[in-house]
């Protein structure tokens, strides 16, 4: 018969790489874990962002409506307050001066939502009046190719004048803001030619 051997004595080696292995993995799924919370948390704000945005595209559309409905032109000569329209736009305003929103005029609250869309209409000239008169400053852009206009413009003879084969278009921007129940704030901004 054979004698017994002693027991091998064991190291125990195993225990700590796998209390070394299960530590990478935990952290591991907690960077993923966190990972996919914020890319869902992303997404969400850029869907929430989106649809403050469409929302916003209402106050664009009103001010666009409101442009292309008048036909007395001398009405935009001057500020019409319950149309949201300004015949002045300060070039040093922007949308964070609460002076840019005097004459804005708020539309109804979207009954699923509750978002109320803000809009305010400016016509790009320095002061109110006619576009052409001498000490008013407009920005114009030459009339689209196949329009007729009434008289023609650009018969000036002074140094630096423009030379529009046709009445100009004006500039007009059409500003539209949405604050959203989430603290999201949406500014949209479209600009409008229209001859005078």
């Amino acid at each position: 018969m054979r004698p017994l051997r002693a027991p091998r004595r064991q190291r125990g080696i195993a225990l700590p790489v796998m209390l070394i292995m299960l530590t990478v993995m935990l952290v591991s799924s907690i960077y993923l874990l966190k990972s996919s919370t914020s890319t869902t948390m992303t997404t969400a704000n850029l869907a929430y962002d989106s649809a403050l945005g469409k929302s916003a595209d209402a106050g664009l559309h009103a001010g666009f409506a409101y442009l292309r409905s008048v036909t007395n032109r001398a009405d935009l000569l001057v500020n019409q307050p319950a149309q949201g329209y300004v015949a002045t736009l300060t070039p040093t305003w922007t949308v964070s001066n609460a002076a840019f929103w005097i004459g804005a005029v708020t539309l109804p609250a979207n009954p699923a939502t509750g978002d109320q869309v803000q809009y305010v209409i400016h016509r790009m000239c320095t002061f109110p009046g006619a576009y052409n008169d001498v000490n008013n400053s407009c920005r114009t852009t030459s009339a689209r190719p196949n329009s007729k206009a009434s008289q023609p413009f650009g018969t000036s003879l002074a140094l630096g004048a423009p030379k529009f084969l046709q009445q100009p278009q004006i500039h007009y921007v059409v500003t539209a803001r949405i604050n959203g129940a989430r603290g999201g704030n949406v500014v949209t901004q479209a600009v409008v030619l229209k001859g005078p």
